[in-house]
């Protein structure tokens, strides 16, 4: 049977009281509850934060069960404001304060910033070089150059490919499908994601997707068909892919992914799903 990992951008968020968490409880349990239906989330808060506290992560390796998948940004502190230049130390003592989740971590992301182009790639190298051979990695490369099918773009992958890191497939398209008008959610979520040409290439084992969903569920359908044909073949070649799900708010994300899993698991046996903790009827009869 083949593997999907299946995760969302976040696992604390109180709107899904009642359908994936259970109706009544406290933030404390929630990543147990989430880790009961998914097995991997992005871990953006580390982006905006930093390195996690030892006491949260002891938390974090508690509640996770062995199969979970933990897949970190990396610093915003290091990416972009440092642009990856003298971080060693920094580095290092990220990735020691999370040793303890060593055997659940998912390919660490590096999110380059938008304006960090191919002239900047012998930084991401030398990064590469250093990085240690038993943690995965994944970037996700924003700048025009690594979209154009040029040479930038090329040697972006092959330093990829060389290391053994996959690169972050950034699916937007469902999201600018249409204009955000006067719907909030829409509008804050078209100002904030990149609108960047989506390439499919998986250049190492585990590929890595990023699909930003849109609230009308056609839409979302439509794009995602040819990406469950693609996660279905990767798994049929040996590779283990992840697939991160978003909504504009976020409040759909658990639904929306369920869905998209139904839809590669018509392709290739996958493991089902468990049911939603807030959905379980509970009766005494």
């Amino acid at each position: 049977m083949g593997k999907l990992h299946l995760g969302l951008a976040m696992w604390a968020n109180s709107d899904w009281r009642g359908s994936l968490l259970a109706p009544h409880g406290g933030n404390a349990g929630m990543l147990a509850e989430y880790a009961a239906v998914f097995d991997a989330v992005e871990g953006n808060t580390t982006f905006y934060s930093g390195a996690p506290r030892a006491e949260t992560v002891a938390a974090w390796a508690q509640q996770a069960p062995s199969h979970f998948r933990f897949c970190f940004k990396l610093p915003a502190e290091l990416t972009h404001r440092r642009r990856l230049v003298d971080i060693e130390a920094e580095l290092a003592a990220f990735i020691e304060a999370l040793a303890p989740l060593h055997d659940r971590l998912g390919p660490l992301m590096i999110q380059l910033p938008r304006d960090f182009g191919g002239q900047e790639l012998p930084r991401l190298a030398a990064l590469l070089e250093a990085w240690p051979a038993d943690l995965p990695a994944a970037v996700e490369g924003r700048h025009p150059d690594f979209f154009h099918k040029g040479e930038a773009e090329r040697a972006f992958n092959r330093l990829l490919i060389s290391h053994g890191m996959e690169r972050v497939m950034l699916d937007v398209r469902p999201l600018f499908a249409t204009p955000a008008g006067e719907e909030p959610g829409l509008l804050k979520a078209q100002g904030e994601k990149p609108r960047v040409p989506l390439h499919v290439i998986s250049t190492a084992s585990s590929p890595l997707v990023r699909f930003i969903g849109h609230f009308d569920a056609a839409i979302n359908r439509q794009h995602f068909a040819p990406w469950a044909e693609r996660l279905a073949l990767w798994i049929k070649q040996g590779k283990t892919p992840f697939l991160f799900v978003h909504t504009p708010d976020n409040r759909e994300a658990p639904a929306l992914a369920r869905d998209l899993y139904a839809e590669v698991a018509r392709r290739v046996p996958l493991a089902p799903l468990a049911a939603f903790p807030g959905e379980q009827q509970v009766s005494l009869f």
